[in-house]
């Protein structure tokens, strides 16, 4: 036999590997979720009002950098403003012009970055852990000395506008703003996107007016994750952010109405050629104690690629190549979501079938097996989303702006673990039944209206 044979012979397919003389050879047990490492981490409010949750995770000598400032407001024109202030915060200081602020941390090899939405005013930055100083440093310049230069607020707006116009022709946004008004009404979180004519009036002047009225400490949180010693970050900051002070506290979103079913409306998009299918509801925040059995009941319903609603109109029926469900926390609010696009075609086939699971969920109890398949999907998600530094700092932002901390993200496992099959029905029960849900449908109203009329969706009088 020569030596090519040879390999043939010992050669074995995927297939033969997968089988015994008996049969397919048995998977093995999924070894048990163990909680998060016991970081060594500091959670503290510097004499600012600033919390400051720093936590080591030295997998690379890089440390992450989020800030989250409560930044509401209630003004026709804050969210134009808000928006030409998150693009040119990073444009020049007493101390730096953009170019030297760019250099600086690109020097430590790093970036920062701002953005906004109606809920808070938000910075992101990366550094190699020994330039931690030098971010901190043009971090706390940025936020007591921009400048907001006449000419660069001029020449960013007009970009922003720009991009608005491009925005707004999206169905995603058209979709997002047709919900947020359903749900909200005229409540300021349904302003996500500033119109263009707001935001061609914004001066100089008054994004400097809103620096200094908004841009403060006391209510903020400052996440710090990485290659680092947390018992020093507090001194460290002291030193860096000294600067940044007020009496007054950051100005946060008021409370979003509670969300009530049964009403949901089709969105005229004359000529669209798809339809975008957007439901949602009322659920529990973080700290309740039902959370973790309504996570995994949101995941068998539409959480994941393996989930009722996926199988059912994507890989059975073919009406839309992606379907999901998903949480969405603002403040102490909690809804769920529930997202479908589809060709007008199937439209109201895909409404009809995504009430159908919403029901059959509820009635039709998850199974053991899918109970124990979307556990360890949760909880294996949670460890790989928390393995790198700016995943670990992204989730304790999240947990952060609404109170929590890293005590929360370790012992998360175990309430997951500890959740039972009845349990996971009485929150699909609850919280998953159709008439709790409320949404919009938005497409061609014209060739979509007869169908979802005789399923209960009633036309935009406004339009």
């Amino acid at each position: 036999m020569t030596s090519a044979e040879q390999v043939k012979a010992a050669h074995r397919s995927a297939e033969e590997i997968g089988r015994t003389a008996a049969g397919p050879r048995p998977l093995p047990e999924l070894g048990r979720q163990r909680a998060a490492a016991d970081l060594s981490h500091v959670d503290t409010t510097l004499s600012n009002g600033l919390r400051v949750l720093a936590v080591r995770k030295a997998s690379v000598p890089m440390v992450e950098l989020r800030l989250w400032i409560p930044f509401a407001g209630e003004d026709r024109m804050h969210a134009a403003t808000a928006e030409v202030l998150a693009e040119t915060v990073l444009t020049g200081t007493a101390r730096r012009d953009r170019v030297e602020i760019d250099a600086e941390v690109a020097l430590i090899g790093g970036d920062l970055n701002a953005g906004v939405d109606p809920e808070r005013l938000y910075f992101g930055g990366t550094a190699l852990s020994d330039g931690l100083p030098t971010l901190l440093d043009v971090l706390g310049d940025v936020l007591t000395g921009a400048t907001y230069g006449d000419t660069e607020v001029e020449r960013e707006r007009e970009r922003l506008i720009e991009r608005i116009a491009v925005s707004r022709t999206q169905p995603r946004t058209i979709a997002r703003e047709a919900l947020q008004k359903h749900r909200y009404g005229d409540h300021p979180a349904t302003r996500e996107v500033p119109q263009a004519e707001d935001v061609a009036e914004v001066t100089a002047e008054q994004v400097r007016a809103l620096h200094n009225a908004s841009v403060l400490p006391r209510g903020a949180v400052l996440v710090l994750v990485g290659d680092l010693d947390p018992q020093e970050v507090p001194a460290e900051l002291e030193r860096a952010l000294g600067g940044w002070k007020s009496d007054r506290s950051a100005v946060v979103l008021p409370p979003l109405p509670a969300l009530t079913g049964g009403n949901v409306l089709l969105v005229p998009r004359a000529g669209a050629v798809q339809s975008q299918i957007r439901l949602s509801a009322q659920t529990v925040p973080r700290t309740d104690p039902r959370y973790p059995a309504l996570q995994l009941a949101n995941l068998a319903f539409g959480g994941y690629f393996s989930s009722r609603l996926v199988e059912n109109i994507r890989e059975d029926k073919g009406y839309t190549y992606g379907a999901h469900s998903g949480f969405e926390f603002t403040g102490d609010s909690a809804v769920v979501n529930v997202d479908a696009d589809t060709a007008n075609e199937v439209t109201a086939a895909a409404y009809l079938e995504t009430r159908y699971e919403l029901f059959r969920l509820g009635t039709v109890a998850p199974t053991a097996e899918e109970v124990e398949s979307v556990r360890q999907y949760a909880m294996g998600s949670l460890v790989t989303g928390t393995s790198s530094q700016g995943g670990l700092a992204g989730q304790l932002m999240a947990l952060a702006s609404n109170g929590l901390g890293i005590e929360w993200l370790q012992s998360h496992p175990e309430r997951l673990a500890a959740v039972t099959e009845e349990q996971v029905a009485e929150a699909a029960a609850e919280f998953f039944a159709p008439g709790r849900f409320t949404g919009v449908v938005v497409g061609d109203a014209d060739l979509l209206a007869p169908k979802l009329a005789a399923l209960g969706v009633s036309a935009n009088e406004k339009d």
